[in-house]
């Protein structure tokens, strides 16, 4: 299979569909694939509303506003200190040289060798929190940038790297309209694993999603700057919450914090391909701790950013990875190359009903493509931590020579201070 990569000035013809470009390299012309993808989608969607028109009506009883509804109480009896082990990584965004590479010979997919290198900083974790970037479904055929769809064996992947919640919330989770959300949470429903930033409709986006560890209770939120220009109608399933939609926002931890321990919240944020963090992270991000959040998950830019406590209201500490960057993806710069898994302690003492976050890290890990030309189709995709990465698998590196070397490497981390940057 060959494909032509997509140049930098097709970057700035697309900026009308896109805010963010995700990828580098597609197959044909982007007008073309994105009307092929819409056209699926909407035909599916036609004949799904013809089937709706032809059933009787029937009488609805007015339902309850979802939002008004009451958040269960933490359970106060609760003694003692228990401890959580926390890793968090940053946009899974499987381009279509990683899904080629891992297509077997009867055509299923193997993702295993993709990311066997960082198993050892996931497996073990009691919550292990991934932003699965593309849409993992069984509705559309693999696709990749301007709008991706990925194969399900990536998300069978990731759960078996050790993976437990999964957060949708990006801007490529609208690419395959209602019909790919909805394909989308019906696989990670079939997974044991806890999924949130992405709903089937109003109710589900206002039905907290949590999960307990060790005793210590999370609650998980997400949301989005955008959806690439794509949004959902008011008749079609799914739901999403935009960070322009603080009123909800606000609400929502509010009421995560009344049920849960530590409120999680991941936000897709950021300034395409920059380190530096921009103005609405620096606002939003203590809003955001004003309202309840602990620990503040960002992703989108991909490329990482710095990270931080902040002041809670209550005296204590909140914690934010402004960016964690990418995690497995063949983005062709050298800043998209380098992501950090984040790592942490969360000890909860209910004596005094203090949580604070030790041993708190950022953990570098380099995504990984050799290729014999640009217009190729790249190979031995695969994501390392920066303590594995060799000075042999730098030089094959098919970035390499061309920006991306290890000074690159280290200008990037250089974002990450001292205290919390641990190569391991």
């Amino acid at each position: 299979m060959r494909t032509t990569k997509v140049k930098a000035f097709l970057l700035a013809a697309f900026v009308c569909l896109s805010f963010a470009s995700c990828g580098q390299q597609i197959e044909g012309d982007v007008d073309d694939i994105y009307k092929k993808q819409a056209q699926e989608a909407s035909s599916a969607q036609d004949d799904s509303s013809e089937a709706q028109k032809a059933k009787p009506a029937e009488t609805k009883k007015p339902k309850a506003d979802p939002s008004e509804s009451e958040a269960p109480k933490k359970d106060d009896s609760r003694t003692g200190t228990k401890t959580a082990h926390l890793v968090c990584a940053g946009d899974n965004l499987i381009h279509d040289n990683i899904y080629v590479d891992a297509q077997k010979d009867d055509g299923s997919y193997d993702f295993t060798k993709c990311y066997a290198p960082c198993k050892r900083l996931i497996e073990g974790a009691d919550v292990a929190i991934l932003n699965q970037e593309t849409l993992v479904n069984d509705a559309f055929e693999p696709s990749t940038y301007p709008v991706f769809s990925t194969p399900t064996e990536d998300g069978d992947a990731v759960v078996d790297l050790g993976f437990n919640v999964i957060s949708m919330s990006n801007n490529h989770v609208l690419d395959m309209g209602s019909e790919g959300l909805i394909s989308s949470l019906d696989y990670w429903d079939s997974k044991d694993v806890v999924h949130y930033g992405a709903y089937r409709d109003e109710a589900d986006s206002e039905d907290i999603k949590t999960m307990e560890v060790n005793g210590i209770k999370f609650a998980f939120l997400g949301y989005m700057e955008h959806t690439n220009g794509f949004f959902l109608d008011d008749d079609e399933p799914g739901k999403v919450v935009y960070l322009e939609q603080e009123d909800v926002i606000e609400r929502q931890i509010k009421k995560a914090d009344e049920m849960a321990d530590v409120v999680v919240v991941s936000c897709h944020f950021g300034t395409e391909i920059e380190n530096e963090i921009n103005a609405q992270q620096e606002t939003l991000s203590p809003k955001l701790v004003d309202w309840g959040a602990d620990l503040i998950i960002g992703t989108q830019a991909h490329a990482l950013s710095t990270c931080e406590y902040l002041d809670k209201p209550d005296g204590g500490k909140a914690f934010v990875y402004y960016g964690l960057g990418n995690f497995l993806n063949t983005m062709y710069d050298p800043r998209s190359l380098v992501g950090i898994v984040g790592d942490l302690d969360v000890v909860m003492n209910f004596d005094t009903n203090e949580l604070t976050f030790e041993n708190v890290k950022a953990i570098p890990v380099i995504s990984h493509f050799e290729a014999t030309s640009y217009d190729s189709m790249w190979y031995n995709c695969a994501i390392y931590p920066m303590k594995d990465y060799t000075d042999e698998l730098m030089s094959k590196n098919f970035m390499y020579g061309d920006g991306f070397s290890w000074d690159s490497v280290n200008q990037c981390i250089s974002y990450i201070p001292d205290e919390f940057l641990s190569i391991e």
